[in-house]
This record gives C-alpha cells, structure tokens and sequence, in this order.
C-alpha cells in the first residue's frame, strides 16, 4: 500500500498485519532533514566507544562496530510499529561503570555484563509480553524511584569531576562544550532567540551537536584535542573476533552469582528506563493534538518486547555498555518538534523523520571518514551527554517529589547517596529498609478502624442525648 493513500487522521499504512512493518519508499518517505541531522549526531553513540575502550577493554575498531549494531537495532522500532526513537539507558551508566569495575578486567568484566544485559533483557521481555509495563514501577514508592534518579544524576556529575574523570583530560574543551550545551538546551535566554531569530532555531533544533562542534574545533585551536587523522574505507563488522572474543559463544555462559548481583541494577535500569516511555506518551499525544492528518499509535507493551529483543540480542552477540532503552529523549524532541511544526507537505509522515534520523546516522558511523574525523573528539560527546544527563536527572527527580511529603525527601536523598557511592544494590537495599521503618505506616487500618468506631460511639452518644 502506497503511503499517499494513508486516510485523513489515519495510521500509516504498513504491512504483515499486527507486526506494522513499514519499508522505505514504500510506507515512508526519506526526510533529507532528519538524514543531515543523523549524520552530525553520530558523534553521540560513537561517544560511547570511550568507556568501552577503556572500561572494557574493548579495541576502538571492534567498539566502533558494536555502536553501528547498536544503530542498526534501533531501526527495528521504527520498522515494526514503535514511533519510538530508540536510546540507551543514559541515566544508567555510572551505575553500570560502577558494577562492571567491581570485577577483574577481561574476561570477567564482560561475562557480568552480560549477565547484567540478559536479566535487563528478560525483565523488559516479561513485562512487555504479560501486560506488566508499568505495575513494577507504579508500586515501586516515590522515594526509591526519585532517589535512584538522583543517584544517578550525581553518579554521572561526579565521574566526570573526579580527579581522573574526563573533563580535567581537557578541560577547557569539556566545560566549554558544556556551557554552550547547557545554554542551547535550558537557558531562559535561549527560547527567546530561538522564537526571534530563525538561524539560532535553526541551529538549536540540532542540540548538542553544534555546541560539540565548537568546543572540538577550539580543543584543536588551543591544543587539548589532537587533530584529526582522517582515515578511508568503510566501517566492517568482524564477525567472528566478536563471537570468540566477545560474546557467550566464546567467554562462555556467566556463573549464577553474576546473575544474582545483577539482579538490583537490572531493576534499577528499568525504572530508569520507564521514565523514557512516559516521557515519549506524552509527546506522542501532544503531537496528536497538533497533526490531525497523523495518528501515532505508542504501545509500551509493544515499546518493551523490541527493547527486550535488543538486549537480548547484544547481551548474547556483542554485550553493550550503555544497555539498550526504549527511547533517546533528545533525538525524540528533534523530530517530534519538525513533524508538529511543519505541514504534512513539508514532512508527509512522522515515520519518515524517526527513521531518517537513524539511516543518516548509521549512514555516518558506515564511512570511517566520519569515525576518524570524530575520534579525538569522542570524549567530549561523551563527557556532556553524562553532564546533561545528570541535570535531567535532577530536575526530573525533584520534580517527582515536589507533591511528596519531607520524609520522603528525606529518604530520596539518603537513597540517591548510597547508590552514587555503594552502588544499585545497596541504594535498593537501604530505600526499602527505610520505606518499612519509616515510610510504611503498619498499624494504619488499625488506628482507621479505632478512629471509625469512636466517631461511631460518639454519634450514638449524640444520638441518645437527642
């Protein structure tokens, strides 16, 4: 089915039923914007290949590869019926780096990621498949749920500041790139001139890969950053080094206690992770209420089975740091605010912005004229997608308790604390021992019982003196 024959206020038309496969050219159009807007952002996931070269151990090369699997498997949710622009669980990787370095470096390091990766991948997967999504988290108390975002939040401020994190490698470069971000993304003076003048929306919509832009081009300048050795080919998946060097078919399959640790930061990357589906719920409905010619369809039962399916999958091919999550939040606002501020002539479909967005990209990560023009600059992206990372968790964190009672303030903050030094494990630990001492009020239906039947005995007392 052409996509030109999609009704008025309609889906887009797609194929194979309830699966909702969409084919390029077919279902979709290419969005020539969102393809440039791709190609500049890949700076973003390649930025990852410095923790897994360094925490990994993982050759530069081989890391590039993992990141273009990596992109690949976000087309799958564009593919078969998610809108979802997919992401990492970026909140999460201090917590991961944190676990991962609990454990010699080599082959152990890796078997616990995997473990770490499957049980992320058999949680998302159960939940998704037995209509679970969101029971976990809506049960979970605010005081664990926001104090696992502040440790989050501080766990990544903190590894960047701490005297072998990445800013003080280059600092000017860093904190020059995060103060151009910072300003581009939250500054009270920035939506002003965004809504003024059109060449600083125009820059705007791209986020931070402008300001990562400049900040390399000055690391070059003053000398911080190395120039780029610009290298030729195309970027190759070697198969085989990554089954025998990477994955169970080569390391093996994990020991049960690797599991059993894994299990509380597991839990602790999904309830991170739901924030990202809530997020993406209510950008699709505002969306709705703006195009009325599109209707977008966001399942998160459907949104968790393709996020299970990607863990699963680099959990038992190539294990991935950053762990796969359901949504990119700032590359979901970029196409989101295109398709919502143009008409269906200007951008005919939402899936063609969310798709193009990632062809542009893995198209970029493809050419290693790309990979090496980026590489000595990949810290940098690193360095302020945890930096921003850790303001939203902030915000959003304290947004969450901005209703909550002091006590559990309180509790949030001792929890984020514990888990930014201890770890998942302890955090979940010590929120629970403090919501059952604390929190949890056990003799509430007692004392509601004891105050009904007094207020009962007194209106008979009422009673009879009439």
């Amino acid at each position: 089915m052409s996509l030109h024959k999609r009704p008025t206020g309609g889906e887009q038309p797609s194929m194979l039923g309830a699966l909702k496969l969409r084919v390029p050219f077919v279902h979709y159009k290419i969005e020539i914007p969102d393809v440039l807007q791709g190609a500049i952002l890949c700076v973003v996931p390649l930025s990852i290949t410095a923790l897994m070269t360094s925490v990994l151990g993982i050759p530069f090369e081989v890391a590039v590869a993992f990141v273009l699997l990596n992109n690949i498997l976000y087309l799958v949710h564009s593919h078969f019926g998610d809108p979802a622009v997919a992401g990492w669980i970026t909140a999460g990787i201090p917590l991961y780096i944190a676990f991962l370095t609990g454990y010699p470096e080599g082959d152990e390091r890796l078997l616990a990621l995997i473990a770490l990766q499957i049980t992320v991948a058999v949680i998302f997967l159960g939940l998704g498949v037995f209509k679970g999504a969101d029971s976990l988290v809506r049960k979970m108390p605010m005081s664990l749920k926001s104090g696992i975002l502040i440790g989050a939040g501080v766990s990544a401020v903190m590894g960047e500041f701490a005297a072998d994190g990445r800013v003080w490698t280059m600092p000017i470069t860093i904190l020059t790139g995060a103060v151009l971000g910072f300003f581009m993304l939250f500054s009270e003076t920035a939506g002003p001139l965004r809504a003024r003048y059109g060449f600083f929306r125009f820059v705007a919509q791209y986020g931070i890969a402008v300001p990562f832009l400049i900040a390399y081009v000055f690391g070059i300048v003053i000398g911080e950053v190395n120039a780029p050795v610009i290298e030729w080919g195309f970027t190759t998946i070697p198969f085989t080094s990554i089954l025998q060097d990477y994955s169970i078919f080569g390391l093996g399959f994990p020991p049960l206690e690797y599991f059993i640790d894994a299990i509380p930061l597991a839990l602790a990357a999904y309830i991170i992770a739901f924030g990202d589906i809530l997020v993406m719920d209510s950008l699709f409905k505002n969306a709705d209420g703006v195009r009325k010619d599109e209707k977008l369809v966001f399942s998160p039962r459907r949104n968790s089975i393709i996020v299970g399916i990607r863990n699963m999958l680099h959990a038992l091919f190539a294990p991935f740091i950053s762990l796969s999550g359901p949504g990119w939040t700032g590359g979901q606002a970029l196409v989101i605010n295109r398709y919502m501020n143009n008409p269906r002539s200007v951008m005919d479909s939402y899936w063609g912005g969310a798709t193009s967005l990632y062809w542009g990209m893995t198209i970029a990560i493809v050419l290693v004229p790309v990979v090496t023009l980026f590489k000595p600059g990949l810290n940098i992206g690193m360095a302020l997608t945890l930096l921003i990372q850790g303001y939203l968790c902030g915000y959003l964190a304290i947004e969450m308790l901005d209703r909550q009672t002091n006590l559990e303030r309180g509790v949030a903050v001792i929890v984020g604390s514990v888990l930014a030094v201890k770890g998942a494990a302890w955090g979940l630990g010590v929120g629970l021992v403090l919501w059952f001492f604390l929190e949890k009020n056990w003799f509430a239906d007692v004392y509601e019982a004891t105050h009904h039947n007094e207020d009962a005995m007194g209106d008979d007392a009422v009673t009879d003196r009439s």
